[in-house]
């Protein structure tokens, strides 16, 4: 019993230390469910596929002058895990669009996050996760549609097109520097792949998100 004592004794820390993990996006398990679809313009395609590449069930989008996405309303507590993981993979960028603009505002992936604020939502912010035509990677800039919401690239241009690429973001840092108030928690995360401003077709696809403490 006493070296038993002992054992627990000295795993209890390394458990204690384990990483804390919220899954939002399961595809590769096959589960989908809980995405409920929001269309701006017609109807962006969101299929669960196999990928080739990497041999797991992840979402395949498809846009042709469309722009809708699937959002999935979950409370997560940014002081506890702040960090979100995903994972996407372009067939190829928009060329030529000037993302600053209504008419350039579409992109191949979106991962974002929408805190509610206000009554009846009014005062709601978004925080867009992109891949973009033109701006840098780490460029922030309005939305040109409202200013409740920010763009920032985390992905541009050809580099890492056709390939999967992963990211991991301090969400509650990132919407600090984009809104400048100190957000504790977010309500639903979001992913889109839309070609409607500038009339053009996407594809793309995305992995599994989660958000963890580290």
């Amino acid at each position: 019993m006493r070296r038993l004592i002992l054992i627990l004794a000295c795993l209890w820390p390394l458990a204690s230390q384990a990483a804390e993990k919220i899954v939002v996006g399961a595809f590769s398990t096959g589960d989908f469910s809980g995405w409920e679809e929001k269309s701006f313009k017609g109807q962006t395609s969101y299929q669960l596929v196999r990928d080739a590449q990497s041999g797991s069930l992840v979402i395949a989008a498809h846009a042709q002058g469309t722009a809708s996405g699937r959002f999935r309303k979950i409370q997560i507590d940014l002081a506890r895990t702040p960090y979100l993981h995903w994972s996407w993979k372009i067939e190829k960028p928009y060329a030529g669009l000037d993302e600053n603009t209504k008419s350039g505002d579409d992109f191949p992936v979106r991962v974002y996050v929408v805190v509610q604020r206000g009554v009846f939502g009014l005062s709601t912010h978004a925080l867009n996760y992109v891949w973009a035509s033109a701006n840098p990677v780490g460029s922030s800039w309005p939305n040109p549609f409202t200013a409740n919401a920010r763009m920032l690239a985390v992905d541009s241009g050809t580099r890492g097109a056709g390939q999967w690429v992963g990211h991991r973001r301090d969400v509650r840092a990132d919407l600090k520097a984009a809104f400048g108030d100190d957000a504790a928690q977010i309500d639903a995360v979001a992913i889109m792949t839309d070609g409607d401003n500038s009339g053009r077709e996407a594809r793309a696809w995305y992995g599994d998100l989660y958000f963890s403490d580290q």
